[in-house]
């Protein structure tokens, strides 16, 4: 048995060092989109990241971080937590299959634990054979080099995310379980559940998914300590949802809200100073636990006992989370929410900026609210109270335009026309259940769960969003290069599925209650969370990540079907050990070809432009800028870039999508590096939380033709009479009371600030002219605005070239294009054909001379939809300065920029997009003709045959329908425009062809 132990950890060892090797190898070397930038900057100088925050995952991506020998490798290191916690996820996975596998062809050892009340370990008492452990180590190394290469696992192990490390917790707690279960009647086996406890409150700091697991370890403590019945399963599942609930609810959210309303109390009631009511609660809640655990020991009650060393170690994991608060305190440069007292951080727990979604009871699409109730009183900490910001409004709804599991809830015109095409509705009828159940299978299951499942075990289509699954007998005939070519085209053969149904079969008929466990974990990882998520029909990314544990669950039953082969063989063979290593080297096979198809789109060793875009983009404006951004892939990278590397942090990002909290205001208004605060005007009390959140427009006749921009905002400043309005309830409002502005420029200003090139000086106005074409201001817009009046030109203000054009203002006629960003300048474009003017000379430095596109011309790696994007909308800025020398006659310069642009940004590497057509007639102009007609001939042929697939498939791909028929009108137009007649005509003609199949 020594023996057996040994190998079972060598062999373990061994396939955590294949996971550890493969990570590292395809780790990506700096921040990816999305999260990674955000999370790499807030852990390398622990800010305070989105909520609810990662305060454990922090903690070590900080550690990680000290590894780094200069600030361009800490995302390196922050990226190899991921890794290592994928490897570990790995081996507690392995460990965990070889429990399983070794109950299965060793239940003699089973049977003996339930006998054993001594300390030693029941796996002692039975020997496996040779052909039995070469079998177990066999299905436990097939099983976890399974998850090591499935295609969300491997995708997020190697970048900063918080799913590697929160997987690495539910493949902990669930071995451990098993572990206990080996040993439930020794003497010390509660240390293995109070470990369990303490490993689920660290979770808590990461992600919630591992909670998910639960109910999985109950029923394994259910199986171990008591006799079956009905009755006992259901107490069992009920006994584990409250624990799930008290988690969920009582702890993580609910200790704090109940702090936060004895703070209140202390604090506005008994006049108290700040703090004294969370002491007071603290003090309190710690006396009650002391009271409890002495009681337990003195009645001897171990049941209780434990349970309450259980809750003590869930808060000791659960206390990284003081880390949020502590910081926050500092005001750091990243403080997401400002959670720094117990009233905003309740806040931040909750997640109350992302809003509610209905789960089991609750109004559709079409509802109309019949009346609204006040929710709970809202409040911010004050000078020397807690100020009541308003209550919490909360439609309510009609009970008969309610149901059961509402799937069809949201009311987005986007969401309603989706819901269109997923399920069958009746105009103006209300959803049925029904309905609401169609969608629930077809889409949120169908569709966002099963075939990301049928993603790690079947095989992908491509990389492009909504991509199917690839079943083995589909080949590449007739689809399109962007989907035949893609790196992320990956077939399996169904192999991985057909091994984890055979493990399945296997363990059901050998092992009933362990199947029963693995199946509830795949159950509460998979389709639980999907009934929870709720999800909308629209997401701006895919979501496989989220269902990462149930596939840990499913690659359980894919070792196991390794000993169903081997039994199999056995029979065959005659030989247990010859079956055991033939079964379990053709199971290596499984995994090696979901390695091979897998490596090289989860390759990410030589990725930069995730990181050279933040640069490019900060790259594009003048020094102590101040730049309007997007979220997310518009916000995160830069920084990363200015928090990690120190790049342009004389730049202030400015997040337009956190503009409307007042909490973000007040953190642009201080310094921030070399960032001097945010010009404004209003104060706090003017933009705090339920203060001019919108202002609606209410004509006033007496200021239609417009009014002074300065003059606004000081109405605004003063609460002004002549601006407020009321409702019903005989609340007050701010509002608008025209849609056209001006603000009068002083043109020595801008000359002095060198706002605008020479060239233009001439043409700057004496007073900005524009029109908000908009219902209502945000606080954003409100900001906005008072920027433009106070700043008087001393700092240069830009919009992302990526940014919403409804920020815009109405401003669209006096930007400046400087490369990737728009600069606010006082020169009026009149130009219908394009947004504002293009300061060539500025652009061209910058766009030529300080951008960088690090390894775009490589075809040996994989750039996903996410990626190409940005050189998509950098190509269009690269075209509009060629425009702009060839306009000025220097057909020179113009051959140069293209070339540059092709030569960065190859189509072998970057294929061409939308972007591209347009190139084709400025190549004509520089006698660059061989090219242009290669742009028309390339992309025709590939559009002709991306429609033909297209129209085949679900309406999932109308977004790829309209962009090929827009490529191929411009196509058309550009190909007149040189003379390519015929080839126009051709276009033309099967334009049409698939244009009228669109209307069909």
């Amino acid at each position: 048995m020594l023996q057996y132990n040994r190998i079972n950890n060598l062999v373990g060892w061994l396939v955590f060092a294949v996971a550890t090797i493969a990570y590292v190898l395809t780790l990506e070397p700096t921040a990816s989109f999305w999260d990674s930038g955000e999370f790499i900057a807030c852990s390398y100088k622990l800010l305070v990241p989105h909520p609810p925050g990662a305060p454990f995952y922090l903690l070590l991506g900080r550690i990680f971080s000290l590894f780094a020998s200069d600030p361009s490798q800490v995302a390196w290191w922050v990226n190899l937590l991921s890794a290592l916690s994928s490897s570990f996820t790995v081996l507690f996975l392995f460990w965990t299959i070889s429990i399983l596998a070794r109950k299965l062809l060793v239940p003699s050892a089973a049977a003996a634990s339930r006998l054993s009340y001594s300390a030693a370990d029941a796996e002692t008492v039975v020997k496996p054979t040779l052909g039995q452990t070469i079998a177990i180590m066999g299905a436990a190394a097939v099983g976890a080099l399974a998850f090591t290469f499935s295609d969300s696992f491997w995708f997020s192990a190697v970048e900063a995310e918080v799913y590697a490390f929160s997987s690495f917790f539910t493949a902990f707690v669930v071995w451990a379980m098993l572990r206990w279960e080996s040993r439930a009647h020794d003497a010390v086996s509660d240390k293995w559940l109070i470990l369990i406890a303490y490993m689920v409150g660290l979770s808590i700091g990461v992600h919630l998914l591992n909670l998910v697991a639960i109910p999985a370890l109950a029923f394994i403590f259910f199986f171990r300590l008591k006799k079956y019945s009905n009755k006992g399963a259901i107490i069992t599942l009920v006994v584990s949802a409250l624990i799930l609930g008290i988690v969920l609810v009582g702890i993580i959210p609910g200790l704090p809200s109940i702090a936060g309303s004895f703070e209140v109390m202390f604090v506005n009631s008994f006049g108290l100073p700040f703090g004294s009511g969370v002491i007071f609660f603290v003090v309190l809640f710690i006396a009650a636990i002391v009271w409890a655990v002495r009681y337990a020991i003195k009645t001897g009650n171990r049941t209780l006992h434990t349970a309450l060393l259980s809750f003590i170690f869930v808060l000791i994991g659960y206390s990284s989370y003081l880390i949020i608060p502590i910081r926050s305190g500092y005001d750091p440069t990243i403080d997401e929410n400002d959670p720094e007292n117990i009233v905003s951080f309740v806040s931040y727990l909750k997640r109350e900026q992302y809003g509610d979604r209905p789960l089991l009871f609750g109004p559709q699409f079409n509802a109309e609210p019949v009346d609204q109730k006040e929710g709970a009183a809202q409040y911010i900490k004050g000078k020397d109270k807690y100020i009541e910001v308003g209550r919490k409004v909360e439609p309510v709804y009609d009970s008969n335009d309610k149901t059961l599991l509402p799937r069809l809830y949201s009311n987005q015109p986007g969401h309603i026309a989706q819901y269109k095409k997923w399920v069958d509705i009746q105009e103006g009828q209300k959803p049925s259940f029904g309905e609401n159940m169609s969608f629930l299978f077809r889409y949120q299951m169908g569709h966002m769960f099963w075939r990301y499942f049928g993603w790690n075990f079947v095989g992908r289509e491509g990389d492009i969003q909504q991509s199917g699954v690839l079943w083995p007998w589909e080949g590449n005939d007739g689809l399109p290069a962007r989907i035949a070519e893609s790196k992320a085209r990956n077939n399996f053969y169904m192999l991985p599925l057909a091994l984890g149904v055979l493990g399945l079969i296997f363990q059901i008929r050998r092992k009933q209650r362990d199947a029963f466990v693995v199946g509830l974990l795949f159950f509460f990882t998979g389709i639980a969370i999907v009934i929870y998520l709720n999800q909308p029909p629209i997401e701006p990314r895919e979501r496989d990540y989220t269902f990462a544990g149930a596939f840990y669950a499913y690659c359980i039953w894919i070792g196991l079907g390794v000993l169903a082969v081997a039994d199999f063989l056995r029979r065959a063979l005659k030989s247990d050990v010859l079956a055991g290593v033939v079964a379990t080297v053709v199971g290596l096979l499984i995994p090696g070809i979901m390695a091979a198809q897998g490596w090289d789109d989860h390759d990410r060793s030589d990725r930069y432009h995730s990181v050279d875009s933040a640069k490019n983009l900060l790259s594009s404006v003048a020094p102590n800028a101040i730049l309007f951004t997007n979220g997310d892939n518009d916000t995160f990278p830069l920084w990363y870039a200015q928090e990690v590397e120190g790049f342009r942090t004389d730049v202030r990002v400015a997040v337009l999508s956190y503009m409307n909290t007042d909490w973000y205001l007040d953190q642009m208004k201080r310094q921030a590096y070399k960032s001097e605060p945010f010009p404004m005007s209003l104060e706090n009390e003017n933009y705090r939380q339920g203060i001019n959140d919108y202002l609606p427009y209410v004509e006033r006749p007496e200021v239609a033709n417009g009014i002074d921009l300065k003059q606004y905002i000081q109405l605004v400043k003063q609460n002004h009479q002549a601006l407020q309005i009321g409702d019903r309830a005989g609340r007050t409002y701010l509002s608008f009371p025209t849609k056209n502005f001006f603000l009068n420029v002083d043109k020595n200003a801008v000359i002095t600030a060198n706002a605008v090139p020479a060239a233009y000086r001439d043409s700057i106005v004496s007073q900005m002219r524009f029109t908000i074409d908009k219902g209502g201001l945000e606080k954003k817009h409100l900001a906005i605005l008072d920027l433009l009046a106070n700043n008087n030109w001393k700092r240069p203000v830009y919009f992302s070239t990526t940014a919403d054009n409804s920020d815009f203002m109405g401003l669209d006629n006096y930007l400046q294009l400087e490369g990737l960003a728009y600069r606010i300048v006082p020169v009026q474009s009149r130009s219908e054909d394009q947004m504002g003017y293009i300061a060539k000379d500025i652009m061209y430095d910058n766009m030529m001379n300080k951008f960088s596109w690090r390894n775009l011309d490589r075809t040996d790696i994989f750039y996903d939809e996410n990626y190409l994007r940005f050189p998509a909308n950098a190509r269009d800025k690269y075209y509009q300065l060629t425009l702009e020398y060839l306009k000025a006659g220097d057909k020179a310069t113009a051959k140069k920029i293209m070339d540059y642009v092709f030569t960065q940004l190859p189509d072998k590497s970057i294929p061409y997009d939308y972007y591209i057509p347009p190139f084709v007639v400025p190549l004509y102009e520089v006698g660059e003709q061989k090219r242009a007609q290669e742009i028309v001939n390339t992309m025709s042929a590939r559009s002709d045959a991306a429609l033909r697939y297209y129209f085949t498939q679900s309406s999932m791909f109308e977004t790829e329908i309209r962009i090929n028929l827009f490529i191929m009108q411009q196509l058309i137009q550009v190909s007149r425009q040189v003379g390519l007649t015929q080839k126009s005509a051709e276009i033309e003609q099967k334009f049409m062809q698939y244009y009228g199949q669109m209307g069909k």
